[in-house]
Order: structure tokens, then C-alpha cells, then sequence
């Protein structure tokens, strides 16, 4: 039955005029998306500084769908060239009713520590990819709306329009996500921080479609104005992982293999 109601999404999806203003039907399909998420994947995060020199981390995420709530465990290698061990495992939780959390461990913590509100916006490489940025939440928030959104890499595209409500806790006070009109799957976001207006460019490139689900090979995070980039680069990885609770348990998240 999952599978028929996500078959009829795409198809009034695919069918939405390019003026199209109904938001609900545009969302159907990213929600949808989210809700039935079970993945793992491995790859590389890549931050490239204003000069042109890379830093590799590698990096792995886990993400499934349980009853009202999304959960992602990332877990983030050694940068190289670094000299103190800087790994990290993030676990965030994700729910529609904008109760959000995140949380963090380090090699020999005993136990993880819920990451502060105003460290969201972090970044556990240095610059860009904040750790908010592992999720979508704005699929959820109350203030959407819907324009056409043309041509992006391409690609037909709606524009959504999407602003958090007093419930949400968010350090961005909008994000527009430009979504294939086809496949209802982000080809491209621009994410507004409050208080500064700075907006951070989010591509996706190598959208594919494995296992039944739309992904990207890699992600690129630019902040608009500055020199530089971070790259999410994905090697490989499952559409259908099979996760339960004890891939995401408090064990698992301070739970660090041995520095070779």
C-alpha cells in the first residue's frame, strides 16, 4: 500500500502545472521520502579552502524512519594532516513537530552530550555543512509556498518556499528548495541564517535512482559571497538497510574503532 500512495505522489507531482501553487501536493513526495527512510551510506566529506587545498574526512550515515521520528547517526573520521584526534559521532533526531535534537560523543566520552541550540550551527569540519544541515526539516515547518522554479541544471523544477514557526528551532529563517518537478528530489537549496541574511548554496549532482529511492552522488555547500566549499561525496552505500534501534542505541554513538 506504502508503495501505491507513493507511485500516485510522483504522478500528481510530475503532473503539477509550472504555476502550480497547491504546497501539500509538492510535498507529498520529499515527506514521503523521509518517512520511509531506512539507508547507509559511506563516503568523504571534502572541505575546500579559498586557496584551492582539499581536507578529506570520511564519513559514514545511517538513517531510518520510526514511528514519528527520524533518526541519522553520523559518524565522522579523522581529517588528515590533523594532529589531535578530532573523529566525531552526531546523532540527530528529527520530528515533524520541530522537536529536534542533536546529539554528540568523541573518543573516550563516557557518554554522548546533547549538542546546545546556538551550536547547530556549527560545523564539525570547520566551515559550511553546519550539523543542522544533516536534516530537513523545513519539509515540515507551517509556512510553505509553491512558484514555478524553472530550469535548474536542467531540470524542471517547482520552487518551495519554506519558514519555520515559533515551534521549530532553527538558525535559518528561510530555506528555498528548487525540486525536480518529476521526481519531487532537491537539485538545488538556498538556506538564509537568521539575523546575518547569509545564504548558503546547497547542489546536488548525480541524482540517481537505486533501490527504489532518489539520491545524489555528491553535495555541494557553498556560503555566497566567500571563497571555498565543502564536498558530501557518497562511494557507496544501501537504499534499504534494514536499521533497527540498536544501530542508533547510546552504545553505538560512543562506540569509536582504534586509531590505526
Amino acid at each position: 500500500m506504502r508503495r501505491i500512495w507513493a507511485g500516485l505522489a510522483l504522478a500528481l507531482l510530475a503532473w503539477i502545472p509550472a504555476g502550480a501553487t497547491d504546497a501539500s501536493a509538492v510535498l507529498a513526495v520529499p515527506r514521503q521520502r523521509i518517512e520511509t527512510a531506512d539507508f547507509r551510506a559511506e563516503g568523504h566529506l571534502v572541505r575546500v579552502l579559498p586557496g584551492g587545498e582539499r581536507v578529506n574526512s570520511s564519513i559514514t550515515i545511517k538513517g531510518h524512519w520510526f514511528p514519528g521520528v527520524l533518526r541519522l547517526m553520523v559518524e565522522i573520521g579523522q581529517p588528515q594532516d590533523a594532529h589531535r584526534d578530532m573523529r566525531e559521532h552526531v546523532l540527530l533526531e528529527m520530528r515533524s513537530n520541530g522537536q529536534n535534537t542533536i546529539r554528540v560523543a568523541h573518543p573516550g566520552d563516557p557518554a554522548s552530550i546533547a549538542l546546545p541550540f546556538e551550536k547547530w550551527s556549527d560545523s564539525p569540519i570547520g566551515s559550511g555543512f553546519s550539523y543542522e544541515d544533516f536534516m530537513e526539516p523545513q519539509y515540515f515547518w507551517p509556512g510553505q509556498a509553491v512558484a514555478a522554479g524553472g530550469k535548474v541544471a536542467g531540470r524542471d523544477c517547482d520552487l518551495l518556499t519554506s519558514t519555520p514557526g515559533a515551534a521549530e528551532r532553527s538558525h535559518y529563517s528561510e530555506i528555498k528548495t528548487w525540486l525536480d518537478r518529476s521526481i519531487g528530489f532537491p537539485v538545488y537549496v538556498e538556506k538564509t541564517l537568521k539575523g546575518t541574511g547569509t545564504v548558503k548554496e546547497f547542489t546536488n549532482y548525480g541524482i540517481r535512482h537505486d533501490g527504489g529511492v532518489w539520491s545524489a552522488h555528491q553535495l555541494e555547500v557553498k556560503i555566497r559571497g566567500q571563497a571555498g566549499s565543502t564536498l558530501l561525496i557518497i562511494d557507496r552505500g544501501s537504499a534499504k538497510a534494514k536499521l533497527g534501534l540498536g544501530d542508533f542505541s547510546p552504545e553505538q554513538l560512543t562506540r569509536f574503532q582504534d586509531r590505526k
